[in-house]
Parts: structure tokens; C-alpha cells; sequence
């Protein structure tokens, strides 16, 4: 067989990652590492309504909305997925999440199980990755170490990351992220996408 010599045997696609998973697994922590370590992504910055907690950052962070500036944009289609969570809306921006795809940068979503379903359903090809504990012991264990809410919060938050445990078959890959290991949970996460970067049929987002 003769290839034309303009072809290219190794043309990757930017890829459309979702990590998630339960409260209490440490994505915000993972990410933030990732991004410390200046990775070459696009980390989609994520709208809320919630209230912005002390040395968060709008723009960085979250971007910080009112409920009637989300329903606008719920409303204009300007969201590639939402969900309320914990009696706030998020949602991911749509605009932002296809332009960073154009530049042919990986996009990087950190949303909740709920939202990796409704991302699935809307890119097939995006690649879901599920956070977790050691242990489902563990996991009540940080929640409770944070101290962040009332015991009837907090009863919530265990219950309903205790159901999106029983939904990992719905990912592509798992990492565990254990105690003092942040660094490692990063590498692997790294070492799944570049990984993924090198399948003979690649991953095509279309958004």
C-alpha cells in the first residue's frame, strides 16, 4: 500500500474531558493542582449562583451570577448543561466550551454525575473520568471534616454522593484520589489523557 505523503498517521483531536464524581472526593483540590502545574488545557469555568465563599475568585473560580442572569442565560440557550445543586444552579457555558475546542485545546469540565450524564447524552465522544475515595468510609469522613454545613446539609450531601457512587459504570475510566497522594491522582489523570490521544480511532466532539 502507498500512503500519499501528505498524510498524517497521528492527528489528534481536542478532547472534551469530564471529571467527575461524589461530594467529598477532592475535585476542586485535583483541579486546582492541574492547573498549578500549568497544564496545556482549557479549564471551563463553571457559572453558579451560589454565593461566593472567601478567596474565591469571579472569572476563575466560578463565575458568579444571580438567579435572574442564569435564567437569562437558560433561557437564550447558552448553556450546555445545568443542574441544580444543593438548592443553587450551575451550568456550564456553552460559547466558551466551543471556542476552546476550536483553538484545538483539551477542555476540562469539572461538573457533578447528573451533569456528566446530560454532557454524554449531548457528545458521545467526550471522555468522562470518575473521581473517587479509597473507600465510601473515607468519603463521609471529608465530608464531615469539612464543616461546612448543618447536620441536616450535611445528611443530604452523604446521601445523595453515596447514590452517585452506584453510577461509575457510566464512565470511562476511574482514579481514586487517596489521602497525601494529589500529585499521583494528577499524573494519572494526565497519563488517561494523553493516553487517549494516541487511540487509532480518535475521539471527534462535535458541539
Amino acid at each position: 500500500m502507498t500512503l500519499d505523503p501528505d498524510f498524517n498517521l497521528y492527528n489528534p483531536q481536542p478532547l472534551l474531558i469530564v471529571i467527575s464524581g461524589p461530594s467529598g472526593v477532592g475535585k476542586d483540590t485535583v483541579l486546582q493542582r492541574m492547573k498549578e502545574r500549568e497544564l496545556p488545557f482549557h479549564f471551563v469555568v463553571t457559572a453558579t449562583t451560589r454565593p461566593k465563599r472567601e478567596n474565591e475568585v469571579h472569572g476563575k473560580d466560578y463565575l458568579f451570577v444571580s438567579k435572574d442572569e442564569f435564567a437569562r442565560m437558560i433561557e437564550a440557550n447558552e448553556l450546555l448543561e445545568y443542574a441544580i445543586v444543593y438548592n443553587d444552579y450551575k451550568g456550564i457555558p456553552k460559547q466558551q466550551v466551543r471556542e476552546a475546542l476550536a483553538s484545538g485545546k483539551d477542555v476540562i469540565m469539572r461538573i457533578d454525575v447528573q451533569g456528566a450524564a446530560t454532557v454524554r447524552k449531548l457528545a458521545q465522544e467526550a471522555l468522562l473520568i470518575f473521581l473517587t475515595t479509597t473507600s465510601e468510609e473515607e468519603m463521609v469522613n471529608r465530608l464531615k471534616a469539612r464543616k461546612s454545613e448543618n447536620s441536616e446539609g450535611l445528611a443530604l450531601r452523604i446521601a445523595t454522593a453515596r447514590q452517585e457512587l452506584k453510577r461509575i459504570e457510566e464512565f470511562d475510566y476511574v482514579v481514586v484520589n487517596s489521602d497525601f497522594h494529589l500529585d499521583e491522582t494528577v499524573d494519572t489523570l494526565v497519563a488517561i489523557i494523553q493516553a487517549e490521544h494516541h487511540r487509532v480511532s480518535p475521539r471527534k466532539v462535535n458541539l
